[in-house]
């Protein structure tokens, strides 16, 4: 594995069970519990939002439990310098995406990484925009 940046809609997915994210995202998260693999990180704007949208689809507590379980995984937590947010405000500015997923998208531009989503905004984005995507939605 290289590096790889995840974003909220491939965290959500899995949690969700939802494939093939699910089977994708697990893999990619065993290859990067391993020796040598690559770097695996995510914007915390993105851990951020998996917190809140748990938060208000399932309840405070299991965001909390979340959170809990994501200090185990062999994510790396990022969290932006002005110059990322910035970028962010930049990308939010010329494209009809979500403020969170400009931040994953700069992360994985400034870590020189693929993107890993199955978010519909970001696979149109592609098509404009250069960033390299794993694509894991259906």
């Amino acid at each position: 594995m290289t590096a790889t940046v995840l974003d909220s809609w491939a965290i959500i997915a899995w949690l969700q069970g939802e494939e093939p994210a699910r089977s994708q995202v697990r893999e990619i998260l065993e290859g990067a519990a391993l020796p040598g693999a690559g770097t695996l990180s995510m914007s915390m704007i993105n851990i951020g939002e998996v917190f809140y949208l748990i938060a208000k689809r399932r309840g405070a507590a299991l965001a909390e439990r979340f959170l809990s379980d994501f200090s185990t995984m062999p994510i790396q937590g990022l969290v932006p310098d002005r110059g990322l947010i910035l970028a962010a405000a930049r990308l939010k500015s010329r494209f009809a995406i979500s403020y969170a997923d400009a931040f994953a998208v700069e992360t994985a531009r400034r870590q020189k990484a693929t993107l890993v989503t199955g978010d519909p905004e970001l696979l149109e984005l592609s098509k404009k925009e250069p960033i390299e995507l794993l694509w894991v939605g259906a």
